[in-house]
């Protein structure tokens, strides 16, 4: 046991108690792989998606913001931030944080131990986070998406479980890149955040438009194309890297 450490919360005390896990016992082998493509609000693999935005947390969040709000005001209104009122306000947000975290933590383990008990290869995207953090657009939901810890997670029980687990480079086209045929979509081509200005396509929309592809001009879904993508990488570990 390391250093214990403990804070107190919502006029509770806790202790942190650091300690290390055995290693543990290999999985047998499933001789099946998938891959993750990783969205603000859910996770997209080969059986299926992972919502980690339920609505129960979108009312918290709305609760979140109420307090938020209430402790600003009565902080300006009382000049202190040691008040009942204010106290009371604060604990009541702490409380809605905490229950947020455990909903979204309690998520998050269960996806990230389903994938190794199932799967024997794992391809997820090596996120630039702190620089999607950076962006207006999406900094939020990044942030209560816990892409960062997602990663975390499948890394050590990846290991736990000798599992093999695929980072995507960081510059490889998963959403831009044609899953049948192999185009790249470059220039005023690409997909953003706000889709195609050009052709008029939504930001979950993928529409090939290389005549010779079976998918030439047809729409699909931007986040199932992506995954496809990153489920190549297992045979062709080659084209890990910027195209």
């Amino acid at each position: 046991i390391g250093v214990v450490s403990y804070f107190r919360e919502k006029g509770r005390y806790y202790a942190a108690v650091p300690f290390k896990v055995a290693t543990k016992k290999a999985l047998p082998k499933t001789g099946k792989n998938t891959a993750v493509d990783i969205n603000v609000g859910h996770f997209n693999y080969t059986d299926g998606q992972q919502n980690v935005l339920p609505k129960k947390l979108e009312r918290i969040y709305e609760k979140i913001k109420h307090y938020q709000r209430q402790l600003a005001h009565k902080r300006v209104v009382t000049g202190s931030a040691q008040s009942n009122n204010y106290l009371k306000m604060r604990t009541k947000l702490q409380a809605c944080y905490r229950k947020a975290f455990n909903i979204q933590n309690d998520l998050m383990h269960k996806f990230t131990t389903n994938l190794p008990n199932n799967y024997d290869q794992i391809v997820i995207e090596n996120l630039s986070v702190k620089g999607m953090l950076m962006s207006h657009v999406a900094s939020k939901g990044v942030h209560r998406a816990m892409l960062g810890r997602c990663k975390q997670m499948l890394t050590y029980k990846c290991k736990w479980y000798d599992r093999k687990l695929i980072l995507a480079d960081k510059l490889y086209p998963s959403t831009q890149r044609c899953a049948v045929c192999g185009t790249i979509k470059r220039g005023d081509e690409r997909i953003t955040l706000y889709g195609n200005k050009k052709y008029g396509t939504k930001h979950n929309e993928f529409v090939c438009y290389n005549k010779k592809c079976p998918n030439y001009n047809l729409v699909v879904d931007r986040d199932t194309n992506a995954m496809l993508n990153l489920l190549v990488l297992i045979e062709h570990p080659k084209l890990n890297k910027a195209l």
